[in-house]
């Protein structure tokens, strides 16, 4: 397939997630970059306080509400059962509500999907010494090493957020996966990995903003979270 038939495919059959909570006016920028890209965007929010998903609507995304904050994982299977909705969907990309993930990269990943014939594909930073402080560097470093000493595979990223998912795998996330925070990543990854489901790495760009405010992440609860389910996953039988 070349690039412009890529391209095409793209804005058919591929669903762009966006869980949202309390992001404020980063959101509708967000949502207006995917849909120069794909027809399908469908932004979760969970549970937010700001009102800022009130005018998606208008923009052309499908909107799903939840009454209380669930977390991340709880709004990302809502996304992929609303991608699968669709009889002709291919794929679905989760993007964060807050302008972290650049919407210019979806056709990188798609492309990247199509030729490696992936089921899951990972948005890999290049973390820059001059850009990401040293306590993320060497957290995701640490994390890769943990994962790849469990996994027997190396992943580069693999606290990357940006990621491209095929149909069937989202078939079984949702047979297999529960829901949760922050970790539910850990948890889709591992089993992806386990369960014999094709991962690839694809480069994308770096976008670090240090104490971005609308980021919700706990780095000590949720760290402890990630590796918890990151171990506990690994080592199920």
């Amino acid at each position: 397939m070349d690039t412009q038939s890529t391209l095409e495919s793209m804005r058919r059959d591929l669903a762009a997630i966006v869980p949202c909570y309390n992001a404020g006016e980063r959101v509708a920028p967000v949502v207006r970059g995917l849909l120069e890209h794909v027809d399908h965007v469908i932004v979760v929010d969970d549970g937010s306080t700001d009102n800022a998903t009130a005018s998606l609507d208008n923009l052309g995304a499908r909107v799903i509400r939840f009454d209380v904050n669930q977390g991340k994982g709880f709004a990302m299977l809502a996304g992929f059962r609303a991608a699968l909705d669709n009889p002709d969907m291919r794929a679905a990309a989760i993007v964060d509500a807050d302008g972290q993930h650049d919407p210019n990269e979806l056709p990188h990943l798609y492309e990247t999907f199509v030729r490696e014939e992936a089921d899951l594909v990972i948005g890999s930073r290049a973390f820059d010494e001059r850009q990401v402080p040293w306590r993320s560097r060497f957290g995701n470093k640490l994390t890769a090493a943990v994962t790849r000493m469990l996994l027997r595979q190396s992943i580069v990223d693999t606290q990357s957020g940006y990621r491209l998912h095929s149909r069937r795998l989202l078939e079984f996330l949702l047979e297999a996966v529960p829901g949760g925070r922050y970790e539910t990543e850990m948890e889709i990854l591992v089993k992806s990995v386990r369960n014999g489901f094709r991962v690839v790495p694809a480069p994308i760009q770096t976008i670090y903003e240090k104490g971005n405010p609308s980021s919700h992440f706990n780095k000590l609860r949720d760290s402890m979270r990630i590796y918890k389910k990151l171990i506990s996953v690994s080592l199920r039988k």
